[in-house]
């Protein structure tokens, strides 16, 4: 016995590893259930469905119905997933991409129309500040075109160089 307690730290750190090891191995912790963070799916909420008993109208009962197939929480209002899991890609993951290419679009729009009225048949136009203002709907609308396939556009100019201004051409100010 007072040979146990004569040990090193490092015997001690690894009689300890050991027996922690033998508890989880043996299942003494219990077991942890992350699946999505105590919610539960809102057809079986209680809350969730004394909320939907008070739908009045139409609209809200599909509402209800629709969102029964979703997960909620102890109150009893769905809620998003956004953990990057396939199964709830349509809770952020789809619109979200459906968000940054409609930003995208109107981007690559706005900065289609600018070059288009900054140049105008080869030479440098001289009512670029006054189109800026007054938008020209007929290049205006060209450009709103053209941007439909942005993500195409901007992947040929990046691979073309013609995306990035070079580092002699963007002014640092002195620090």
């Amino acid at each position: 016995m007072a040979g146990l307690l004569n040990t090193e730290p490092d015997t001690m750190r690894r009689l300890f590893a050991v027996l922690l090891s033998a508890l989880l191995v043996f299942g003494f912790a219990p077991v942890a259930k992350a699946d999505v963070a105590g919610l539960t799916p809102c057809a079986e909420s209680p809350r969730f469905q004394q909320r939907a008993a008070t739908a009045k109208t139409d609209q809200a009962k599909a509402r209800f119905a629709m969102y029964s197939q979703a997960v909620c929480g102890a109150d009893g209002l769905p809620h998003l997933i956004v953990d990057g899991r396939w199964n709830h890609a349509g809770d952020f993951m789809i619109p979200g991409i459906a968000f940054l290419y409609i930003a995208g679009c109107i981007g690559w729009a706005g900065r289609g129309y600018l070059q288009a009225i900054r140049e105008k048949d080869g030479s440098p136009n001289k009512d670029t500040a006054t189109k800026e203002i007054q938008i020209d709907l007929g290049i205006a609308f060209k450009s709103t075109l053209a941007a439909a396939t942005w993500p195409l556009a901007a992947f040929g100019e990046f691979t073309s160089g013609k995306l990035l201004a070079s580092d002699r051409d963007v002014t640092v100010s002195p620090r």
